[in-house]
């Protein structure tokens, strides 16, 4: 199974970040958390290591892109805790082991959906993207993310959106739940991080 290449590693705001150490990324990453960047440069240094093991514990791609991401989504919560001053550089007690145990560990607690159940397109939203997108979500009033959840996630239509909501007692037409969806995806990308959307919306 080929390891998949991500372009976000050669973008000029990602690439010169290569001159950092683990430590010195990891350490931007907790000071600005705003910015979206350092995690990407840290994913990218390491998703063919991570991916390498990924793909060892699944039977298919499709599934080996989802376990792949998850533990991505994982490892960047876990980093925001992370002391940097308790790591080295290399050996037992570098970034990349820490990296390795902490995916052995997400491994065991994620359980992974069959192929028919998994809707994730790996390119289409690498994880550095997705955890920001889910940021930027949470962000959004309750019914406008609902609405983009439905449209975006489950694919459904405006009518069947609005014909859903009638039945939680959240009467919107068609054209109320069209703009709610317009409001939505700008409130959304508005949320996203600067350099992210710079990275993965705007190629800039």
């Amino acid at each position: 199974m080929q390891i998949p290449r991500f372009p976000e590693a050669n973008h000029p705001l990602v690439q010169p970040l290569f001159q950092h150490s683990d430590l010195e990324l990891l350490t931007l990453l907790q000071q600005y958390p705003e910015q979206g960047k350092y995690f990407t440069a840290i994913f990218c240094r390491y998703s063919p290591l991570i991916y390498t093991i990924v793909q060892h514990s699944t039977r298919s791609r499709v599934q080996s892109d989802y376990l792949f991401a998850l533990i991505w989504r994982y490892l960047y919560y876990q980093m925001q805790d992370l002391n940097p001053n308790e790591l080295e550089t290399t050996g037992e007690n570098s970034l990349q082991s820490w990296l390795i145990k902490m995916t052995g560990i997400a491994f065991n607690e994620i359980e992974i959906p069959p192929i028919e159940n998994i809707n994730y397109d790996l390119q289409a939203a690498p994880p550095p993207f997705w955890c920001h997108l889910e940021i930027a979500l949470n962000k959004l009033p309750s019914l406008v993310r609902l609405m983009v959840l439905m449209a975006q996630t489950f694919r459904w239509s405006e009518a069947r959106i609005a014909d859903y909501l009638e039945q939680i007692n959240e009467s919107l037409n068609q054209e109320e739940v069209q703009s709610g969806l317009q409001q939505g995806y700008q409130l959304l990308e508005t949320a996203l991080p600067d350099d992210i959307r710079r990275i993965y919306l705007y190629n800039q």
